[in-house]
């Protein structure tokens, strides 16, 4: 409570969550266990319940809990960019996506849709696939965006592999759903790829 959530290692801030989860039991053993198996307090959080629940010792309890903070924190992140100015508060928007994406195992494919002033008005998960590779529909998209009255977008999805260099299946992909897009006077900003780390913007690569 003194010094803020900073002066909290990783290991510890995982042990006071399981404290409360698992009471009047010696936790940090098990807090050191779901570290090494899935690499810091992100991974932890994000994981899915069915390898958590491979861990033993974790229960429903626990699993529900994590997944509360996960839920909190993707919440948070996602406030500070609704019906913002995309331009005016683009690094909070590199926030929410990492803090959605970047710890995730396998790939998403996610639309930020934008209204004329680029401010955004819906963010909207699209699919979900394998550690790599995502199906997109190109016409899906477009459909979205005219259903929402969206005139600009911006796409999004991670890498699991932690490098955001895109494939040359994500460059053909962002030109298909650019050709979608264009006769139907929707424009398409950027094309994010999500690393561990970092991110890849198309358009400050010169791939738009």
């Amino acid at each position: 409570m003194e010094g803020g959530a900073r002066a909290v290692p990783d290991y510890e801030l995982l042990e006071l969550l399981l404290f409360r989860s698992i009471p009047r039991r010696d936790v940090k053993p098990l807090a050191r266990e779901l570290l090494d198996v899935f690499g810091d307090f992100n991974r932890v959080i994000t994981a899915s319940p069915e390898r958590l629940a491979d861990i033993k010792g974790i229960g429903d309890a626990v699993i529900t809990d994590l997944k509360i903070v996960e839920a909190t924190a993707h919440r948070m992140a996602r406030a500070k960019v609704m019906q913002r100015h995309v331009l005016s508060s683009w690094d909070a928007l590199l926030d929410y996506c990492h803090t959605v994406m970047s710890h995730r195992e396998t790939e998403q494919f996610r639309v930020l849709f934008l209204d004329r002033k680029n401010v955004l008005i819906a963010d909207e998960e699209q699919a979900q696939g394998t550690v790599d590779h995502v199906p997109v529909y190109p016409r899906e998209v477009a459909k979205r965006a005219l259903e929402l009255n969206a005139s600009a977008l911006i796409i999004v999805h991670n890498h699991p592999s932690g490098d955001p260099t895109p494939s040359q299946a994500d460059i053909a992909m962002t030109h298909r759903i650019h050709q979608a897009l264009e006769p139907l006077g929707i424009a398409l900003h950027d094309h994010l790829i999500i690393g561990q780390s970092k991110e890849l913007s198309f358009r400050s690569a010169n791939y738009l």
